[in-house]
């Protein structure tokens, strides 16, 4: 209960010490960052399997 008491005061400074915008920009540039980490997985994932099937067949 204490730890989750600190991590919640933790938290609660970091956000005032922050402008509402500041903390906004951050949120989006992780999600977009994220997104497109996300992305070029799975295409490499599509690829690797395509070129495994494809190399069976020769």
């Amino acid at each position: 209960m204490k730890k989750q008491i600190l991590i919640y005061t933790l938290f609660m400074a970091l956000l005032t010490t922050f402008s509402g915008c500041a903390v906004v920009e951050g949120v989006f540039k992780t999600g977009m960052g994220v997104g497109i980490f996300l992305s070029i997985l799975i295409l490499g994932l599509i690829i690797f399997i395509f070129s495994q099937i494809f190399k069976r067949k020769k």
